[in-house]
């Protein structure tokens, strides 16, 4: 059962480096809606959104002149990363 856990949440810990990878690549690289890059980002986006929206309700993004930088991956990371610690 700690297996399927362990593997669950490596899934979940490089699902996230993908989506903060890909929202990069679809910002500045202006893909169309039916490019492939395109179809899994947005496929991880709506596995990531429940998993990141509670987290942004706690902590809100950080203003850095007109920028606002998104925590809540890199929250989510470190969780993901010390609950493995704990289970596997």
């Amino acid at each position: 059962m700690s297996t399927i856990i362990c593997t669950l949440l490596q899934i979940a810990f490089w699902g996230i480096i993908a989506w903060v990878i890909l929202s990069y690549v679809v910002a500045y690289g202006r893909l169309p809606s039916g490019h492939p890059v395109r179809r899994i980002y947005d496929a991880l986006e709506k596995v990531m959104q429940p998993l990141l929206r509670p987290i942004r309700a706690l902590i809100p993004s950080v203003r850095m002149g007109s920028v606002a930088l998104d925590l809540s991956p890199i929250i989510l990371i470190l969780g993901i990363s010390i609950l493995r610690g704990i289970v596997c």
